[in-house]
């Protein structure tokens, strides 16, 4: 019988949360798509729950992490700042390990 650790991370300020696979995917998807109602269409979320999880990361996070540009007759668009792609960097490598270490700690239970 083969065992798993599951787990979720993510990393919030007081008030807020910064990053979570939600909102990585998110900001992922603005990348991709160039506009955030662009990118809720494709996670099949609202533009009201895609603009409130990105004001989440943008009030907790250091930096912005979209650059916005105002609707013109395609309407307005939206891009990562250098920042923003670091960010996701960063999580997903902090997810990377963090499974890594749960894999070995996995051990303490089949080792039983």
């Amino acid at each position: 019988m083969g065992y798993k650790i599951k787990s979720r991370i993510w990393i919030e300020s007081e008030n807020y949360v910064l990053l979570g696979e939600g909102r990585v995917h998110l900001l992922k998807a603005i990348q991709e798509k160039g506009s955030l109602s662009k990118a809720a269409k494709s996670l099949n979320i609202s533009y009201k729950k895609a603009w409130q999880l990105l004001d989440s990361v943008n009030r907790s996070a250091k930096k912005p992490v979209t650059i916005n540009s105002i609707g013109g007759k395609d309407g307005g668009g939206a891009e990562l700042t250098d920042y923003g792609k670091s960010l996701i960097k960063a999580f997903e490598e902090i997810n990377k390990n963090c499974w890594a270490f749960l894999d070995e700690q996995l051990e303490k239970i089949e080792l039983l």
